[in-house]
């Protein structure tokens, strides 16, 4: 029966049978993603409503089989024996069934009602294979129904399916036999624990766990009252049996034989196409030669990709945020409110989030590659590499997701059995850029590198960080991990086109968390950074600045009466007529410095020397005010020079403002450290910054030359960079191997605590990973310098 308004359903099946594409066709963006309670296993929920029906669907972890040695599989069975979710749908892949047929039989065993979704039917036609699915209904006690995900085909006839048997929740007994020497022992078994009357699990099914001796069901049955001689019982029991088979693997046997059984009696017709397309294209893509520069190739063309593509819309929200920025300035009234939200909102979240473009780019095409299946082909392509520097083939899986996130990197780690493997996978998994990383590496790509270098340095910088995790990986299980690596074993799933709505909603889903985080956690951290830059506010000036403004003005205001009476304006219309004049002569310079800009040429340049003649650029103006353009130039020279000396009076005191600063004094005191590496204060105070989160860096620098700039003209973060004099091609490139190698956030830096179960081998990796990027730094910097860069 379903429970309360909604029905719960879950969805269970092999890694790469298609059971989260059925759930994104039924669920669509109606999905909600989270935790198990306990564990880092991620729990995807998603909703929808069939005849007026509300559903509730849950897409368990894909596993081979419930045994529960992985935390995946542990998580699976107990949402079914936990949870009771009011039916299960078992997705098979049709084209690889006899295998997907043993996590069937265990989820018999589970006595909860069952429809079996027959998935990848297109791929089994494909070839060859015919089967008889009521017998395959008949043998699992379930409806049965043809589906391909891919294509969205079946997904009405499975729910039509699945809502009648959530609400019956009638379950067709049907028995997965051990044998003549395991059933009666079973049967045993099961009248002790029925006796007991307090169990409320499937009888047979703990029976035969408890046979098995599963740790966590012998756990759970332990915590129940009066199973003291039930436990006793199983022991007894497992005694008599350990001289006659082996308990060990005696009931995965009897499994293995239900699901062939079953896969022999509905065959109709086996593969006739031995050599299926994925098969001949694997033929190249997984060449033991070509595999790996073509693997290397379509990085590269994946990262120039994103660099190229999404250096459009970047550029506009970049400008978008910087017309936003001097809005504001028009309508909040000067003060520190208008700094706040300028100059540290503004300027620093507007900064992280001019870049998201580029994040929806990378997770658009890593997407794509995933759902093709050759992301799996690039971890087999991999293994020989792995293998080289000690590391498992499966390795590649969690460092392939640091491309994306350390976190689900490091918790991706676990995949591995063997504990030195997955040691070593953690502690390189840094080196892997995650997405934070790349607003970094583009910005300073794009501040001092040729737009058509841009992606080859982006790429250049991945490929070094997966040149270290090598290197490193090799040092670490030789000297510290050291052993045998275990064998690789990896299911290859077929090639397919992914769809449109797959590949977009996983993109969407990666690139709302970057959005998130910039509302959140960068939004405060540049509010934060934002007042260390402005305050304190009681500033001691070297000299009274507006007072020497005040001069400035005044000097400049005489000049311009003495250039008045020398043309003979003594009348105040005469004036304001030439400085009307003065003012489209200032228009038309902003107009063509503003296209020369557009067109990324530099600055028209005026010669205003004494005795110069009228520019070119002001001809149309001199044409409709020919006799008074000889005044008018001379006063607009005039204006040109007093807006310079009051502009470089208000640099010298936005300068003198921020050396005050609370960011500045702590950047100062670090700067001895940085300083070998050609790092100034403000990238030390930045760097410390991103400690918390790599994109920090950049809503950091934002907010430091935003408070710092001119108040009434803001500037993309671009621009600010390539002119300070500080900053050169060779301190980008060292600080974009700094943040390469330099320890992940600090949730990041939580989880390898939490996965590790040492504050230990945390600390180890922040240390040495901060003294790792210092020397690579300094490498590059002082080995630049030395080659004459």
């Amino acid at each position: 029966m379903a429970s309360g308004n909604s029905v719960r359903i879950a969805l269970a099946g092999n890694p790469n049978c298609g059971k989260t594409t059925i759930f994104n066709n039924i669920t669509g963006s109606k999905q909600h993603v989270g935790n198990y309670p306990g564990v880092t296993v991620e729990k995807k929920e998603g909703e929808t409503t069939f005849n007026g029906q509300e559903l509730l669907f849950i897409d368990l972890p894909g596993t081979y089989s419930l045994t529960a040695r992985s935390m995946d599989e542990l998580v699976a069975r107990n949402v079914i024996i936990n949870d009771e979710p009011d039916v299960i749908v078992n997705v098979l892949d049709a084209s690889n069934l006899e295998r997907n047929l043993y996590l069937a039989a265990q989820l018999i065993e589970l006595e909860r009602p069952m429809v079996v979704a027959l998935n990848m039917a297109d791929v089994a036609e494909e070839m060859g294979i015919k089967y008889d699915i009521r017998t395959l209904s008949a043998r699992t006690g379930a409806t049965v129904v043809n589906t391909v995900g891919r294509d969205n085909v079946g997904t009405q006839d499975l729910l039509e399916a699945t809502v009648p048997v959530a609400q019956q929740g009638n379950v067709t007994p049907v028995k997965v036999s051990y044998g003549e020497i395991l059933e009666p022992k079973i049967d045993e078994l099961e009248s002790e624990i029925k006796a007991a009357g307090t169990i409320t699990y499937p009888l047979r099914w703990v029976a035969i766990k408890l046979l098995e001796k599963d740790p966590d069901v012998v756990g759970k049955i332990m915590r129940i009252d009066n199973t003291d001689a039930v436990i006793a019982k199983a022991e007894a029991l497992r005694n008599e049996l350990k001289d006659q088979v082996d308990l060990d693997v005696v009931f995965q046997e009897y499994r293995h034989r239900f699901a062939l059984d079953v896969y022999n009696d509905m065959l109709i017709q086996g593969p006739t196409e031995l050599e299926t397309r994925s098969d001949k294209y694997d033929k190249i893509l997984t060449h033991r030669i070509w595999g790996l520069p073509i693997f290397m190739f379509i990085m590269w063309l994946l990262f120039n990709f994103v660099n190229t593509l999404g250096a459009y819309p970047q550029d506009w929200l970049d400008q978008g945020f910087t017309a936003l920025g001097e809005w504001c300035t028009t309508v909040i009234p000067k003060g520190q409110l208008q700094s706040l939200v300028v100059d540290g909102i503004i300027g620093g979240v507007g900064a992280v989030l001019s870049f998201l473009p580029l994040i929806v780019l990378l997770f658009l095409g890593i997407s794509f590659l995933e759902d093709t299946g050759y992301m799996a082909r690039a971890a087999f392509v991999m293994d020989r590499v792995m293998r080289a520097c000690g590391l498992h083939g499966k390795s590649f899986i969690p460092l392939l997701l640091g491309f994306g996130c350390s976190v689900p990197s490091v918790m991706g780690a676990r995949i591995l059995d063997n504990y030195k493997d997955r040691m070593v996978t953690i502690f390189v998994t840094p080196f892997m850029s995650c997405s934070a990383r790349l607003p970094v590496y583009v910005l300073f790509a794009a501040a001092f590198f040729p737009p058509e270098m841009g992606g080859t340095v982006v790429a250049a910088i991945y490929f070094l960080g997966i040149i270290f995790a090598i290197i490193f990986a090799k040092i670490f299980r030789s000297f510290i991990f050291s052993g045998e690596a275990d064998p690789f074993v990896m299911e290859l799933p077929p090639y397919h086109m992914p769809t449109l709505k797959s590949v977009f909603m996983h993109m969407w889903e990666r690139s709302v968390l970057y959005v998130k985080k910039a509302g959140t956690f960068i939004l405060a951290a540049s509010i934060l950074v934002w007042f260390l830059i402005a305050y304190p506010q009681d500033v001691q000036y070297t000299q009274d600045y507006d007072a020497a403004r005040e001069q400035v003005t005044q000097t400049y205001e005489a000049q311009d009466a003495a250039i008045f009476a020398q043309f003979g304006l003594a009348a105040e219309d005469q004036q304001e007529a030439i400085n009307g004049i003065v003012d489209e002569m200032t228009a038309a310079k902003e107009e063509a410095d503003a296209a020369a800009e557009k067109a990324e040429e530099d600055p028209v340049e005026l010669d205003m020397a004494e005795g110069a003649p009228i520019p070119e650029l002001f001809a149309d103006i001199q044409k409709d005010h020919e006799q008074e353009m000889t005044a008018a130039w001379a006063l607009y020279k005039n204006r040109v020079g007093m807006n310079e000396e009051i502009g470089v009076l208000d640099e010298m005191q936005a300068s003198e403002k921020i050396e005050a600063s609370y960011a500045a004094q702590f950047g100062k005191a670090i700067q001895p450290i940085l300083a070998p590496l050609g790092f100034d204060w403000k990238l030390g105070v930045g760097l410390v910054a991103a400690m918390a989160a790599k994109e920090v860096l950049i809503s950091t620098l934002g907010t430091i030359y935003a408070v710092g700039g001119d108040d009434t003209h803001q500037q993309p973060i671009v621009d600010y960079l390539q002119q300070d004099p500080n900053f050169t091609p060779l301190i980008a490139v060292a600080l974009m191997v700094f943040v390469l190698v330099y320890p992940p956030c600090i949730a990041a830096l939580a989880v390898i605590k939490r996965e590790t179960n040492s504050w230990k081998w945390m600390t180890f990796m922040f240390v040495y990973e901060n003294v790792l990027a210092w020397i690579a730094a300094f490498i590059v910097y002082q080995g630049g310098l030395l080659l004459g860069f």
